[in-house]
Parts: C-alpha cells; sequence; structure tokens
C-alpha cells in the first residue's frame, strides 16, 4: 500500500482539499484510495509524538503511537486499500508557530522525521503547497489573529519581511528529513479552487470532478477583524483605518522583497531543486505558445526602409 502525505502548508486552500475530498469519499474509495483528514490524524492517532513543553518525546508513547499507525495500515491494507491519502497541515507545524518565531515552519524537519519513523519509513511521497509570502504571512496572521492572539507590532511585520528563510529552505528540511520519499511542490496560485487537478497530482489517479465551490476558512477581512478583537475585548487600533477590504500588514517595500525571494524560490524549483523536490505543472492549464504566431515579426515601422538618396 502506497502513502501520501498532503501536508498544506497552511492557508493554501487546504481546508477546501479536505472538503472536497470529504464530499467525494465514495467516489475516491471506489478507486481504491482511502483518506485520513483532520478528524483522523488529531483524533489520538498520533498521541504522544510531540510532547508539550518542548520536553523530550517519551520513547514509549513514540512506541505506542508506531504501534497504532502500523495496526491502521494493516488493517487498510488487508481491507484492499491500495493507496492510503492523509491531508494533515499541522504535520509540519502551526502558523501560529511561524508567526511567533517570525520564519517559515522551522521544525519542518524534525517534525517530519519523526512522522516518517512513525510511518515505518513507507512514505512514498508528500505534497507541500506554496503561496506567496507577503500573502501568506498576511493571511497567517490575520487567521491567528482571529483566534485571539495579540496582533504583531511593526517590529514584527519588519522581522517577518527580512526574515533569511523562505520556501527553499522549507523544502530542503523537509527532502533531508524524508530522504527515501518524493517531495512534490505545488502552488497555491496555481491550484487553488482546482482539488480536482491536485488531488490527480497527489494520487496519479483520475479525480472526481469538482463539481462544488469549496472555499473554506478563509481569510477574515478587516470589518470581521475589527469584529472578532471586540469579542476578545482586545484594542483594535493597531489593525488600519480602511473600512473595509484585505488587511496587508507589509509595506510596498518590504511585499516587493518578499515576491522577489518568492520568484527566486520558484526558479530555483524549474531549474530542479538540486535533485531536492519537484515543481508540479497542470498539463491542462493552456499557456504561451513556444513561438510567436504567424506574422510580420519585424518591430517599428517602414517608414524609413528605403533606400535614401541625395535630391
Amino acid at each position: 500500500m502506497d502513502i501520501f502525505l498532503h501536508v498544506g502548508a497552511h492557508r493554501t486552500a487546504t481546508t477546501s482539499f479536505q472538503h472536497y475530498l470529504q464530499a467525494n469519499a465514495g467516489l475516491i474509495e471506489a478507486l481504491g484510495i482511502r483518506v485520513w483528514g483532520p478528524s483522523q490524524a488529531r483524533n489520538g492517532l498520533f498521541s504522544g509524538i510531540f510532547p508539550k513543553f518542548r520536553s523530550a518525546p517519551n520513547p514509549i508513547s513514540v512506541k505506542r503511537a508506531c504501534g497504532r499507525v502500523s495496526l491502521q495500515l494493516e488493517n487498510l491494507s488487508y481491507a484492499g486499500t491500495s493507496k492510503l491519502l492523509i491531508s494533515e497541515e499541522n504535520m509540519i507545524g502551526s502558523a501560529r508557530h511561524c508567526v511567533r518565531n517570525a520564519m517559515l515552519y522551522p521544525a519542518i524537519g524534525e517534525r517530519m522525521a519523526r512522522f516518517d519513523e512513525i510511518f515505518g519509513h513507507r512514505l512514498k511521497r508528500v505534497m507541500l503547497t506554496l503561496r506567496a509570502p507577503d500573502m501568506w504571512w498576511s493571511s497567517a496572521i490575520a487567521y491567528t489573529v482571529s483566534r485571539g492572539h495579540t496582533v504583531p507590532d511593526q517590529a514584527a511585520f519588519a522581522s517577518i519581511a527580512a526574515s533569511p528563510r523562505s520556501w527553499r529552505d522549507v523544502i530542503t528540511d523537509l527532502a533531508c528529513a524524508l530522504p527515501d520519499t518524493e517531495i512534490q511542490v505545488s502552488t497555491f496560485e496555481e491550484y487553488a479552487g482546482r482539488p480536482d487537478a491536485l488531488f490527480a497530482r497527489i494520487t496519479d489517479e483520475p479525480a472526481p470532478p469538482n463539481t462544488q465551490t469549496f472555499w473554506r476558512n478563509r481569510t477574515p477581512d478587516l470589518p470581521a477583524l475589527r469584529g472578532l478583537l471586540a469579542q476578545y475585548g482586545k484594542p483594535q487600533n493597531a489593525l488600519p483605518l480602511t473600512t473595509c477590504g484585505r488587511w496587508q500588514p507589509f509595506n510596498d517595500a518590504q511585499t516587493h522583497a518578499m515576491r522577489e525571494t518568492y520568484a527566486d524560490d520558484l526558479f530555483w524549483l524549474a531549474a530542479g531543486a538540486d535533485g531536492l523536490a519537484t515543481l508540479t505543472v497542470d498539463p491542462t492549464r493552456k499557456r504561451a505558445g513556444a513561438s510567436q504566431p504567424p506574422g510580420e515579426l519585424k518591430k517599428g515601422h517602414n517608414n524609413d526602409s528605403r533606400q535614401r538618396k541625395m535630391a
């Protein structure tokens, strides 16, 4: 039985993808694929892998977790399941942890190495979805604020924007933690709103048609954030005075720098990512042709094309 992991990242339409899987559970099972989502992954299955208060893991707890997972995998295999797809973004960390540390998933390597052990080093493929960092961070910050956390100050925003850790570092840590697992990388910009295409890329199976609009756990806008802060009894003066729209906590210079870093990361991926990961490209998307269309290929006008002669 092949095991596939979809690990988010957070704020990349992960919840929408999970609702698509749930809505098409019958069709997916008909393909011989079983799905574990957050309801299975967060129901004690991995309990004890990551102890609280940053203490060292208890070997007995880890051994028990390995036993629970092994038993579940054996039952699925006995039932004739050919592929298991696990979609759980919290495997790589949390958005709150990223915001607190002002960097992208600082513990992804350690966490995924632990999960690799739990699954008996049987992971076939991991799919990680990226998003432009200025948009990802604004969404992650708004999400944490909507859950009752304090609005970061300008110094925190500057620290996030200046962080040298990019998606390239996240991918490198992931690949180092899973040396025998295929790492695929997709982008929010290409696959958001297209969970069927993402499913096909992860599993190499024909996807059930996406007949619904899945847009779950969307980023709260400024009015919604103000209302939530008021409910929590927290000040709203840290939010901009704009009355509507999306909250963008970064200035133009910070946004430009983050987008430039993202462009560098995508270029690195397109160039092969040093053999660590593969950037997924949807072959069904229409792209520009390799050459110019037929017609005049010269630039400019022909006004001065005639040979000049003295009068």
